[in-house]
């Protein structure tokens, strides 16, 4: 068989298997799948450097689906290539427990690099990547040897995923960063659900991204293997400047009704159309899932994978041998093990703000964690999290603090995907507590993923004060507890907060969430109080009067001090009073029933927590009876004492609202 005619049936394979993986579910989306199988067929069989029998080899080129809609596009790229995914988990695509499902998803199907959907997301995961390789290159690679990290991202995005603003924000990201191993090929199909672009989204997106940085070509066919390779030619040799590649394409490509459709994008073709494209094709419209001998051995890249990876594992073997305290450092990143440090300690009565404290602790484990990078949105100054002396991203590719600039979603998926390359232990992103909002959805994700990354937010209530209720996250404490697998976390002081750094680096199946005070909260006494190595249990007794509680007061963050002095003042008027520290909602549901029973003894009744936010999901911790001390309405802006003084966050009404608790309860 010719070349090109080998190439073609290879192209119409994967076009022919996403129909019928679309059509067998009756749901799903073909037309890109069909438009774009060209540049799959191109990406998998040509240029990636990748290994189907191993898929996570460090120095593997990445690729990124980003719209992950299209996901039976990248399914029969996998299957045909020869990763572990057989013909018969694409006939089950969508279904229960498939290894297809309807939206690549990290760590369930070999190959795919990252969970993506939310359009957007993979864009900017890309470029996460992007930062991780350009990191990594820098920290291990040396002049007098062959590289060992120097690998590129590949990344399919489209209309949906440049009309999302985080696709703009980590695009002006990456620009800024000169991350030339980016290669990222827009589909112009100009087709949405709704349908023609024309309606919804008509500026110049090639001058955008000049605009912002970007090498930009344009491909007027996305049948023209020959103008395709060439662009990744020019892409790949532009080191300076990340690529995008425009591709006109036709959504539904070979459909003799469908092409150019709305319909063909988010609907089965059905099953006349079907059986019409594949005719037109020069296939049995009789045959499903059907996958030519010569088309299988012509696309198997096993053999040439093996190669790749054996020839960089003696690449890696000679640097190994050359550099042995690199390879130590190298092993350590890899396998994300965080090396020794000292948890800073705090005298008691030391007034600082925890955001404080976590600078403290930060500088305290960098040097345990030397491949940890990360920034803020623009406001290193006020969440405190710079890693002092690790330089700045933007003037070295060494550099380990990177300015996001004021792009707080754009930073949270470009942390998810520092995150997802691996190398890099402990990425994090850092802004406002009110302002995760904004990032809301990359911390869903991180979540979604299990990624080992941490979120550092600050100004975490209505302390903050004089920035007012646009700033004061009274609903956010609820919100992110909302999302499961994410540990929140709010310390109650300085010795806590370095606990609670200590449970961010070492949790390895998840994100961790720090919330962290602007106003100063004195460091805690614990002469007779437990230690605050109690929060690693996401809550612990702090203090009681006696072992057999009346009553119990439940603090959490800055306000934990204000519980203790409360519970001191009931106990001196004769009450049997606990006080309990609970940092972390999730962490504390993890323990064993008999610890949570013990700390919160169920025989008692009268309970009341203290947090400057609303009490949506306290009833799970204070029971049917008992009672919250709550912000159900919006914060205002007057120095922080006096806000948290005129919402009742004061002694006098904490000890009013349990005595009346109290009395209610007996």
């Amino acid at each position: 068989m010719a070349n090109s005619e080998i190439e073609q049936l290879s192209i119409d394979t994967i076009r022919t298997l996403s129909m019928d993986m679309v059509q067998q579910a009756n749901a799903g989306h073909p037309g890109t799948a069909m438009a774009l199988a060209p540049l799959a067929y191109l990406l998998y069989g040509e240029v990636m450097r990748h290994n189907p029998a191993h898929p996570h080899w460090p120095n593997r080129d990445r690729f990124v689906l980003s719209a992950g809609h299209a996901c039976v596009l990248q399914y029969s790229a996998l299957h045909l290539t020869g990763y572990n995914l057989s013909l018969e988990e694409l006939k089950r695509f969508r279904q229960w427990q498939s290894k297809t499902p309807g939206h690549p998803e990290y760590r369930h199907t070999e190959g795919v690099e990252v969970t993506t959907g939310p359009l957007g997301q993979g864009f900017a995961n890309g470029i996460g990547m992007g930062f991780a390789e350009r990191f990594l290159a820098a920290t291990f690679n040396r002049p007098a040897h062959e590289p060992v990290v120097d690998h590129r991202v590949y990344v399919i995005c489209s209309d949906g995923d440049l009309m999302e603003g985080v696709s703009y924000e980590s695009a002006s990201v990456a620009g800024t960063n000169g991350l030339g191993k980016l290669v990222y090929f827009y589909d112009d199909n100009r087709i949405t659900i709704d349908g023609t672009t024309s309606i919804s989204f008509t500026e110049d997106r090639a001058k955008r991204f000049e605009a912002l940085g970007w090498h930009v070509q344009s491909v007027d066919d996305a049948n023209d293997l020959a103008s395709l390779r060439e662009a990744i030619a020019n892409a790949q040799a532009e080191v300076a400047r990340p690529s995008i590649i425009i591709v006109r394409s036709h959504i539904a490509f070979g459909a003799p009704r469908a092409v150019d459709t709305a319909k063909a994008h988010g609907s089965p073709l059905g099953a006349e159309e079907v059986a019409a494209t594949k005719k037109a094709l020069g296939w049995d419209p009789d045959k499903h899932f059907y996958v030519p001998d010569e088309v299988r051995e012509h696309l198997n890249r096993v053999e040439r994978g093996n190669a790749l990876e054996t020839e960089w594992n003696t690449l890696f073997a000679r640097w190994s041998e050359a550099f042995p305290r690199a390879r130590e450092e190298w092993d350590a990143a890899w396998d994300g093990r965080i090396g020794a440090w000292t948890l800073p300690e705090w005298e008691a009565g030391e007034e600082l703000a925890t955001r404080d404290a976590g600078n403290k602790v930060m500088q305290a484990f960098k040097h345990a964690v030397p491949t940890m990078i990360g920034g803020a949105g623009d406001l290193v100054e006020s969440t405190k999290t710079e890693l002092v002396g690790g330089g700045l991203f933007s003037d070295s590719w060494a550099g380990r603090n990177i300015a996001f600039g004021i792009r707080e979603h754009a930073m949270g998926s470009i942390v998810n995907g520092i995150g997802v390359h691996g190398g890099c232990v402990k990425p994090y992103g850092s802004t406002f507590l009110i302002f995760s909002d904004y990032m809301r959805p990359a911390v869903r994700l991180s979540a979604l993923m299990g990624l080992p990354v941490v979120w550092v937010w600050t100004h975490d209530s209505v302390g903050l004060g004089e920035d007012g209720p646009t700033h004061q996250p009274v609903e956010t404490y609820a919100a992110l507890r909302a999302i499961p697998n994410l540990w929140f976390v709010r310390p109650a002081d300085a010795n806590e907060t370095a606990w609670a750094w200590k449970i961010a680096l070492e949790r390895q199946d998840g994100p961790v969430a720090l919330s962290l005070s602007r106003q100063k909260v004195p460091t805690l006494d614990r002469s007779d109080l437990a230690a605050p190595s109690g929060l690693e249990r996401g809550a612990y007794t702090l203090w009681e009067s006696g072992s057999s509680p009346d009553l119990i007061l439940i603090g959490t963050g800055a306000e934990v001090g204000l519980t203790l002095q409360a519970g001191r003042k009931l106990a001196d008027g004769g009450t049997a009073v606990r006080v309990v520290s609970m940092p972390c909602w999730e962490l504390f549901e993890q323990q064993p029933a008999d610890y949570r029973d013990q700390v919160l003894p169920p025989e008692v009744k009268a309970r009341l927590s203290v947090e400057p936010g609303v009490s949506l999901g306290w009833e799970r911790w204070v029971g049917d009876r008992g009672g919250s001390v709550s912000l159900e309405h919006y914060g205002a802006s007057a120095p922080g004492t006096t806000v948290l003084e005129q919402f009742g966050y004061n002694l006098d009404n904490v000890v009013a609202r349990a005595a009346a608790l109290l009395e209610r309860v007996s």
